[in-house]
């Protein structure tokens, strides 16, 4: 869960370069400036990563994390996975760590990216992070991906802009999943063909998760 924003890095590129604002998915700092990231499945499971403490944080609870992949259980081998408003990458790196084939962190805040890309060398995991602000990232290129994390800071109206700019891009695959947290108060459409699979309300949050069903299925 988190928070952004700042200039597109060079596609596929690591982010090491500073940056203003942004924010961050992970949980908050509760001792000396820093928190810590626990990865709660798969291969990374039980691994504790630093994160950064930084203005605008919202735990990720890690009930959800475990409820959202209970939900895509048998979805993740070999998918393709875009993390938007990554912050920490708490559910990239989670999807990462039960068998997804690539995952792309997209982050907005260098020093958050930069975080980001220590704990993935700390893993020895293989993945990239993409320095730069959401709706321009969205705006290149577009690969289609089978699961895609969105997870915007709240009340700033991104949520409903973001998706459509993921069914209009080409970036979902014909069977995509897609999950979005909002804030709980938020009344939103999806775009048409999104049809809501699992829903869950944690505190401030309201997290779904939706699968893409191709017109005239």
């Amino acid at each position: 869960m988190n928070r952004r924003r700042s200039q597109r890095g060079a596609p596929g590129g690591r982010a090491t370069s500073p940056a203003a604002d942004g924010g961050r998915r992970g949980q908050r700092a509760s001792h000396g400036g820093r928190g810590e990231l626990r990865l709660i499945g798969g291969e990374f499971r039980r691994r504790r990563l630093p994160i950064l403490d930084s203005p605008g944080l919202r735990p990720t609870p890690g009930r959800v994390r475990e409820t959202l992949f209970n939900w895509l259980a048998f979805e993740l081998a070999g998918t393709r996975v875009l993390d938007l408003f990554a912050g920490t990458g708490a559910l990239g790196l989670e999807a990462l760590s039960r068998g997804a084939g690539e995952v792309h962190f997209v982050e907005a805040a260098a020093p958050v990216a930069a975080a980001l890309t220590r704990n993935l060398d700390t893993l020895g995991a293989q993945a990239t992070v993409h320095r730069g602000d959401v709706a321009g990232y969205l705006a290149g290129p577009a690969t289609p991906c089978g699961l895609v994390f969105l997870d915007p800071p709240f009340r700033q109206g991104l949520a409903a802009a973001t998706c459509e700019r993921l069914e209009q891009g080409g970036w979902l695959t014909p069977l995509a999943w897609i999950y979005v947290e909002t804030e709980h108060e938020l009344a939103w459409q999806p775009p048409p063909g999104w049809q809501l699979h699992r829903e869950l309300r944690a505190g401030d949050s309201h997290a779904r998760l939706f699968r893409r069903t191709p017109p005239g299925a």
